[in-house]
């Protein structure tokens, strides 16, 4: 099995102002940390690709990609919502993160790898169709979801996010689309409050409590996701793999360590053996302990690359 790990230097430059929480440090933490073991040797570092305008229309309107490229300011910040800033290069970031995606999707598709991690930065789950929010500007795993149903090999898949906050954007995008199951276990009530009590047969939430511990987080998956899976059959798996819901996240009140990463690495691993040719690519979104988020995703990816 190959899984590669796709990220980009110019990830770095996106910054948001001084104590932001999602700042660069925390790709430097993952890399550096992946490099000091010996998982860094057995998985295959590329570098992102820019996803054109097409790939990002088929998710974002022209107008909105356009409102975007016209916020960018020279120098400073300019806002988009009250956390969610761009600085001199965010939309170039911004379609690196989600070229990343479409790498790794067609990657995948054209067996050149098993699976993918792709660790980018600005993150993606919150973007909606024309609105910016929660540190999102494009929904990166959407616009990779809509590559690979541009396949003729893909007519299902499956989308799974186990951060600590609700995948609202990934809901807004795929909520009337059958062939896209959406699952998502978040911590309510809790941001962003939008899509939390939606009705879809294809939309599965798994809102939990804070103070929520990862046997009770295991048991909400095993109930709410597998089920969801066997009915749908994806023939790929995305995963918006945050990590603020470790017990150390300052942004979370979730109580998830490395173990439970680890678990529901394999649940998701196991699944797509069973229907997806093992086709998985996973997504960075949150994690903000810079320690556990390091330590977390090298989990996530010792799982990906082990089956």
């Amino acid at each position: 099995m190959t899984t590669a790990f796709i990220t980009h230097g110019d990830y770095l430059k996106h910054v948001m102002g001084p104590d932001h929480p999602e700042c660069p440090e925390r790709l430097g933490a993952i890399t550096q940390y992946l490099a000091s073991t010996e998982l860094g040797d057995r998985i295959k570092w590329l570098a992102a690709q820019a996803a054109s305008d097409e790939m990002l229309e088929k998710v974002h309107p022209v107008e909105y990609i356009r409102w975007l490229d016209s916020l960018q300011p020279e120098t400073g910040l300019v806002y988009a919502d009250p956390d969610t800033a761009l600085n001199p290069f965010t939309m170039h970031a911004a379609r690196l993160a989600a070229g990343a995606v479409t790498m790794a999707t067609d990657m995948v598709l054209d067996s050149k790898i098993t699976n993918a991690f792709c660790a980018v930065r600005p993150p993606g789950h919150h973007a909606e169709k024309s609105t910016a929010m929660g540190f999102c500007f494009f929904n990166n795993i959407a616009v990779g979801i809509e590559h690979a149903l541009s396949r003729t090999e893909i007519e299902r898949v499956a989308v799974l996010d186990f951060d600590v906050h609700h995948c609202n954007g990934t809901i807004d995008s795929f909520k009337d689309r059958p062939e896209v199951l959406v699952c998502s276990t978040f911590q309510h009530p809790f941001y962003p409050l939008r899509y939390y009590d939606i009705q879809r047969p294809n939309i599965i939430n798994s809102p939990l409590t804070a103070g929520t511990k990862g046997s009770e987080f295991r048991l909400a998956v095993e109930r709410d996701w597998l089920p969801a899976l066997h009915r749908h059959q994806p023939q790929m798996i995305f995963v918006s793999a945050g990590f603020d819901a470790h017990k150390e996240d300052p942004l979370g009140q979730l109580l998830l360590d490395e173990s439970d990463y680890r678990w529901v690495t394999g649940l998701i691993t196991d699944a797509a053996a069973c229907f997806a040719n093992n086709r998985v690519v996973s997504v960075l979104e949150g994690g903000y302990d810079l320690l556990a988020l390091a330590h977390s995703v090298h989990a996530h990816i010792d799982v990906l690359a082990s089956k």
